[in-house]
C-alpha cells in the first residue's frame, strides 16, 4: 500500500489507524512499488522501470542481442491474417506459440507506465494477440532489442512549482491497413512533469484528415476536462 500526501501528521496517522485494523510494516521512503523504481533529486522524483524492463530482455532471451535504435521499422505496415487473404499474400507465416506473444505483448504494456515513447508502437503490436504471425513476433522482437538501449528510461515529476497544464495530441489518418481508422494521441504536461499520455486506435473511420484531427481533439479535451475537475477536488480536499 502506498500512502502519499503533503501532511506529514495525517500520514503518520493514516499509518497508525491502519496499524490497528491489521499489522503493517513501514518500508519508510518510497523507492520501489509494483515494478517502478522511485529516485529522488533535487530536480524531482524519477519513475522508471529499469529492473523490469531487464527482467523482460532476459526471459526473451536478448541479452546479448544488438540494441535498436528504432522502435518499429521504418514504414513497415503490419497486417492481419484477415487482409493477406484478401491481397494473397502468402509469405508471413502463423505464429506457433500465440501464448509467447501474449504474455510478451501484456509485459510491454504495463513498462508503457513510463514509457510514452513505446506507446503507439505497443498499441499497434497489441492489436494482433488472437493471430499472432511472424512479422508481428520480430516488431515485438525489434521493440524489446529497442527498451534495451535505455532500460533506464523514465519519466521525471518535476520540482519545479507551476499550475500551467500543456497539452499535445496529433492523428495518424486512416494509418491502419487492416481497418483504415486513424490512430489518435495525446499527452498532457502540468508544468514540467508529464502527467497523461495515450495512443489508441479511433473507434469510427474518419474520412478525412480533418475529422480525424478533431476526433483526436475531443478525446483530449474529454481527458483535461477530468483531470482539470480532479485538480480542483484535490485543491479543495487541502
Amino acid at each position: 500500500m502506498l500512502v502519499t500526501g503533503n501532511d506529514l501528521e495525517l500520514i503518520r496517522r493514516t499509518k497508525e489507524e491502519s496499524h490497528k485494523a491489521f499489522k503493517i510494516k513501514d518500508l519508510g521512503n518510497l523507492k520501489y512499488f509494483f515494478g517502478m523504481e522511485f529516485s529522488r533529486s533535487k530536480k524531482g522524483i524519477l519513475i522508471n522501470q529499469r529492473k523490469y524492463a531487464l527482467e523482460i530482455i532476459s526471459e526473451t532471451g536478448l541479452g546479448g542481442a544488438k540494441p535498436a535504435w528504432t522502435r518499429l521499422e521504418m514504414n513497415e505496415k503490419l497486417t492481419a491474417i484477415e487482409l493477406d487473404n484478401l491481397t494473397g499474400k502468402e509469405d508471413d507465416d502463423m505464429l506457433e506459440d500465440v501464448g509467447q506473444y501474449k504474455r510478451g505483448i501484456g509485459r510491454l504494456l504495463y513498462l508503457t507506465l513510463t514509457r510514452p515513447d513505446i506507446a503507439f508502437s505497443v498499441q499497434t503490436l497489441s492489436q494482433f494477440l488472437q493471430q499472432p504471425k511472424k512479422s508481428h513476433w520480430d516488431a515485438a522482437m525489434r521493440m524489446i532489442r529497442y527498451v534495451k538501449r535505455q532500460p533506464g528510461l523514465g519519466i521525471l515529476m518535476s520540482s519545479n512549482k507551476s499550475n500551467t497544464m500543456v497539452v499535445y495530441c496529433d492523428s495518424d489518418w486512416a494509418s491502419c491497413p487492416n481497418t483504415r481508422r486513424s490512430v489518435s494521441g495525446f499527452l498532457v504536461k502540468y508544468g514540467d512533469s508529464l502527467i497523461s499520455w495515450k495512443s489508441k486506435k479511433q473507434t469510427t473511420v474518419s474520412r478525412s484528415s480533418p475529422k480525424a484531427e478533431y476526433r483526436s481533439m475531443g478525446s483530449v479535451v474529454a481527458k483535461v476536462v477530468w483531470l482539470t475537475t480532479l485538480t480542483k477536488e484535490l485543491e479543495g480536499g487541502i
